[in-house]
């Protein structure tokens, strides 16, 4: 009881100090890819020549009453520990809605309606940091029934697993599949979240782990290997962008796992999760990041023309050659 009771201290602690100083991490529960899949809740479409399979949260919400019941309870344990949660049918439905209303929103003086690429229509999906993936099957053994639960909880930014619980709960003749699963999962849960007050302690004092891209338009004159008179030595494109990298990131993390004249692949990127401006802190993400870089590649000497795309939370491309 006082290791628990001090665990939950601990967490609004973490909570309290991500609220002061960078963006608050939201968690969202989240049915996994088994159990939509496997119970027929699911999209299919080719692409390019290949079926991919995709969970679909919304046909799953609305066709199994038990995985409702199971996610409400989840985020009530959750926030009991000081973790409220992003709701995930209520940010299906606001994502719908405002589908919706931009296919009827015209200019009034025109008529015209608003732009958008099947790229804006992919990236409009309900986001979270941390999403709580949760696995379970209720199981019967005679007149009894038991639950066995799978919970990760995975970075979204890095689709890394930063905690995770299973186990299988106590049979019983009466209990609700979501009451099973809450007494099974009660045991584990101080646990989970000192995994994720870890996996949070560890964002704020060595940044968040993101990924980076730079990539060149086909077309452009100048490649990574093009050399600049900066700082006082004459070095490549790629080279100066590394240093930047080594500047820029917390204590200097990064790793270049990949490059040739033509793109950089970095990964394991440390970003700080707060920078200052006019005396305020403000939270630091993917996009602001890398749009410093693009910023510094503006300037003089190299006067060069970007493009900052962002791939998600956790991952962001710099095309260099146009807008």
């Amino acid at each position: 009881m006082k290791k628990s009771f001090l665990t939950i201290i601990t967490l609004f602690a973490v909570m309290l100090v991500f609220g002061q100083h960078a963006k608050k991490p939201t968690i969202m529960v989240v049915p996994s890819d088994h159990f939509c899949i496997s119970h027929g809740y699911k999209l299919t479409f080719d692409n390019q020549g290949t079926k991919v399979v995709l969970p679909d949260y919304k046909a799953a919400l609305q066709g199994d009453g038990s995985l409702r019941l199971v996610i409400s309870k989840l985020s009530g344990i959750m926030a009991e520990r000081g973790f409220p949660l992003k709701d995930l049918e209520q940010e299906l439905k606001s994502i719908a809605q405002a589908s919706a209303e931009r296919s009827v929103m015209t200019s009034k003086e025109s008529g015209a309606s608003i732009v958008e690429s099947p790229i804006d229509m992919l990236k409009r999906t309900a986001k979270s940091d941390i999403i709580m993936d949760i696995d379970f099957e209720v199981k019967k053994r005679g007149p009894q029934s038991y639950v066995v639960f799978t919970l990760n909880g995975l970075d979204a930014y890095t689709s890394k697993s930063v905690a995770s619980a299973s186990g299988t709960g106590r049979p019983s003749s009466a209990a609700a599949p979501e009451l099973l699963l809450e007494e099974a999962v009660l045991s584990h849960m101080d646990k989970f979240n000192g995994m994720l007050m870890t996996h949070f302690k560890d964002m704020f004092t060595n940044g968040r782990e993101v990924k980076v891209e730079i990539n060149l338009f086909e077309g452009f004159l100048v490649d990574l290997e093009e050399e600049y008179d900066y700082d006082g030595e004459t070095s490549e494109l790629g080279d100066i962008i590394d240093d930047w990298m080594a500047d820029n990131t917390v204590e200097g993390r990064y790793s270049n796992s990949d490059n040739t004249e033509n793109f950089i692949k970095f990964e394991q990127v440390r970003i700080p999760m707060f920078y200052d401006r006019k005396g305020k802190q403000r939270a630091m993400d993917t996009k602001k990041f890398v749009n410093n870089l693009r910023k510094f590649l503006a300037r003089d000497p190299f006067n060069l023309t970007c493009k900052l795309y962002q791939r998600g939370l956790g991952e962001a491309w710099l095309i260099i050659g146009e807008k």
